[in-house]
């Protein structure tokens, strides 16, 4: 079951691994991603920033929601973390349970985005799928830290 959705481009680090990973009530990290599973020095960084007691499971965007979808992740309880607005969309598309809400933790700012946020940036590509998801009855909100406010996006 999936406890905690969030975007952050950093993937999982301390302000995730202290801060958010203990409020989720989560025992489990999913990091769906194309790319980092055949990085040994990125899934390396990812696994030294793992909390203490967390399963971390990293996997492409299409087999994490195979698998559960599949059920095979049912006795987690699932924090995930994907590296951009466009990976959640695809990973959330996928799933026959969508989670309930998305957190826009972090995203790059290039010459293409506009700023939400002090560090959230989205292209017009990326507000067009995060409406597609809000249609698909996810909450998107932007939040940084548990304790600062939420602002709802959509």
């Amino acid at each position: 079951m999936i406890n905690f959705m969030r975007v952050d481009h950093r993937l999982l680090h301390g302000q995730v691994a202290l801060s958010w990973f203990g409020t989720t009530n989560a025992n489990c990290i999913l990091i769906p991603n194309d790319d980092v599973p055949n990085d040994a020095i990125r899934k390396a960084t990812l696994k030294m920033a793992r909390p203490t007691g967390a399963k971390l499971v990293i996997m492409s965007v299409e087999k994490a929601a195979d698998q559960i979808n599949a059920g095979a992740a049912n006795k987690w309880d699932m924090m995930v973390v994907v590296e951009s607005i466009h990976d959640a969309y695809r990973f959330i598309s996928k799933l026959n349970n969508k989670p309930r809400k998305l957190n826009l933790g972090g995203t790059k700012k290039t010459d293409s985005t506009k700023s939400l946020s002090a560090a959230v940036n989205v292209t017009e590509q990326d507000e067009k799928e995060l409406k597609r998801l809000s249609d698909l009855g996810v909450k998107v909100y932007i939040q940084q830290v548990p304790t600062s406010p939420s602002k709802v996006f959509i």
